[in-house]
């Protein structure tokens, strides 16, 4: 690989990582191509890159920006796995995949400016979907509405109650 070769590899890498809502550095050491073939298809089915990549390439295109944490990480054969909608899609993904094949092994992942551990991948991996959340949030925040209603309108209910009561008496007697 020639110098502007090099040069467009960084610059597509370093594109893809500015959309990027989460990356996830994986190591494939022992994986044969027909498993490394069946895990990209399962991140494809979900619009979720995988992408081997050389180690000083990935420091180059991730200059100047929160992905320069993974850094560190970079060493041996790597993976990146790149997430572009649900966060927590790549990590599913992989932590699925990894239970039928032990070879895959997460290295290190980046939710924003955020580094994430393989533990703490495994827990984003365990988070409901996006959707899913965000239909929890606008649950919580029609209660409390719903509830203040509630409480506002008691008064004036025990009130018209009690005028029915004195209208009721007046009526008897």
């Amino acid at each position: 690989m020639d110098r502007t070769e090099k040069e467009q590899v960084v610059a597509e890498l370093r594109e893809k990582l500015e959309r990027a809502t989460a990356a996830i550095l994986t190591d494939y050491k022992g994986m044969t191509v027909a498993e490394m073939t069946e895990l990209r298809d399962a991140l494809a089915a979900e619009q979720v890159e995988c992408r081997v990549i050389k180690n000083t390439l990935m420091r180059l295109a991730s200059q100047d920006s929160d992905y320069v944490a993974l850094n560190e990480q970079l060493k041996g054969t790597c993976a990146l796995v790149l997430g572009y909608s649900d966060p927590s899609i790549p990590a599913k993904i992989l932590k699925k995949f990894s239970k039928t094949n032990e070879k895959l092994r997460v290295k290190a992942g980046v939710l924003g400016s955020r580094l994430l551990e393989p533990e703490q991948v495994a827990a984003l991996a365990d988070l409901p979907p996006r959707e899913e959340l965000l239909a929890k949030l606008l649950g919580t925040l029609n209660a409390v509405p719903t509830g203040l209603v509630s409480v506002l309108s008691g008064v004036p209910r025990a009130f018209v109650g009690v005028l029915a009561a004195i209208q009721r008496q007046r009526e008897s007697a």
